[in-house]
């Protein structure tokens, strides 16, 4: 038997009614970020398509049977946040609400039947049917919510499908959102630990540049985390002469970091001046490879070197570290502090460093540097190269600051401004 034309059209009014709740609930529970917000925007509109006398929620998340914590009511005045409080939540042991939450299942009671002693009778108090939903976790019902009613048998065995359906999907929803809340709250701790790191990083590094007569200096420093290894430093010495270190810690981030303030705390505990710089770097390594870096399978690239002001001339020991780029201004020459070259710090205990002696004349310019630096690419996947350095080092200014303002000017146009993807240090020496 056809239906009607007037039944045909109050199904499809009912339809077209019911899907535009739904999709306004989906929309609504979508802008939520807040799952103690989305829950009571979700109660308030299932309310409309169900209406109840009473809704209790439980959970047993962390619990041990017969256990269950009561997670809502709408007999409370006062909600408590169960995510944020759970010491907050009621906690019972059998009855009927533990029965129907360990039942696992979802159930329908046409006539509420609890025994004076249940310790939640409180809660059915009034009502005398009721719809059990679980939420599952895990394949369990972790969460369960009860729908309850004055009248008996209120609740259509039909919809059960459904509502077991739509309940477990919010149900899932909100643990999403609660674990998205969790995620957020982790890394904002993180980041402001991170943050602490930085600072105390940064705190390590010279305040300002030292006075050097007849030498002007500029520096830059980039970490690609919020903290990273590389590190520079400054040393006075007697007779006007300054000890000037440039390193480099294998990796990034807070590891890197960690070795890096190791790094500066011996370089400023050593007994003896750092002089010659044979000796900063053969005391460096000996106590980073006896104790920090041989287990951790990390080293230490360094480059120190002495100017003395009254020669103008560099000193210098390397450990493993880019060679500075030298530009003679007097005659246009490009050269390249490699006069030697040891082994990284960290790595044998054992091993001796040597030295060189180079030079200097008014009007050479100087860049020590970090592999960040001729190691960052472009969007094509180049390299910047020493050679792009060098062709930034052609041109003799009058300082050291507008030097290095070249360089990383040129940098951010090769990289197209992208991020540093390793940490970047640049000294930048104009001799006067």
């Amino acid at each position: 038997m056809k239906p009607s034309p007037d039944e045909s059209h109050n199904h499809d009014e009912h339809w077209r009614q019911r899907t535009r709740h739904i999709v306004d609930t989906m929309r609504e529970m979508s802008l939520q970020t807040d799952p103690q917000k989305m829950v009571d925007a979700y109660r308030v509109r299932m309310k409309k398509i169900l209406p109840t006398d009473r809704m209790v929620s439980l959970s047993r998340r962390d619990l041990e049977p017969p256990h269950y914590r009561i997670t809502r009511s709408s007999l409370w005045t006062e909600p408590v946040n169960p995510w944020k409080h759970p010491e907050k939540l009621p906690l019972f042991d059998r009855g009927l609400l533990g029965e129907l939450l360990y039942g696992d299942e979802p159930r329908i009671i046409d006539k509420i039947d609890v025994a004076p002693n249940d310790p939640a009778a409180e809660y059915f108090a009034g009502q005398q049917s009721l719809v059990a939903l679980p939420l599952y976790d895990h394949g369990l019902a972790i969460n369960m919510v009860i729908l309850m009613r004055e009248a008996p048998a209120a609740f259509s065995r039909a919809q059960l499908p459904d509502l077991v359906w739509t309940s477990s999907l919010f149900g899932r929803a909100a643990t999403t959102l609660v674990l998205h809340q969790q995620l957020q709250d982790a890394y904002d701790a993180m980041d402001f630990e991170l943050r602490q790191v930085e600072d105390m990083q940064r705190s390590l590094l010279p305040p300002t540049l030292p006075k050097i007569e007849n030498l002007d200096l500029a520096a830059h420093y980039e970490t690609s985390h919020r903290a990273g290894g590389d590190y520079y430093d400054f040393f006075p010495l007697k007779d006007g002469r300054c000890g000037i270190l440039i390193a480099d810690v294998s990796g990034h981030g807070t590891p890197a970091a960690v070795v890096m303030a190791i790094t500066h705390s011996i370089a400023h505990t050593q007994p003896a001046e750092p002089t010659p710089p044979s000796r900063m770097l053969d005391y460096l390594n000996r106590q980073l490879t006896c104790r920090y870096t041989a287990q951790r399978g990390s080293f230490v690239t360094a480059f120190y070197g002495i100017f003395d002001p009254r020669t103008r001339k560099l000193s210098y020991s390397c450990a493993g570290h880019n060679a500075p780029r030298l530009k003679r201004c007097e005659d246009g020459t490009m050269t390249s502090l490699d006069g030697t070259l040891g082994l990284p710090l960290g790595i044998e205990k054992n091993e001796s460093y040597a030295e060189a002696t180079h030079a200097l004349r008014p009007g050479d310019q100087i860049i020590f540097y970090t592999d960040g630096i001729t190691e960052a690419r472009n969007p094509a996947g180049e390299m910047f190269g020493v050679e792009r350095l060098d062709a930034v080092l052609e041109d003799c200014r009058v300082s050291a600051a507008p030097l290095i303002d070249a360089v990383l000017s040129t940098l951010a146009a090769f990289t197209a401004g992208a991020p540093a993807d390793d940490d970047r240090t640049l000294l930048v020496a104009k001799v006067k």
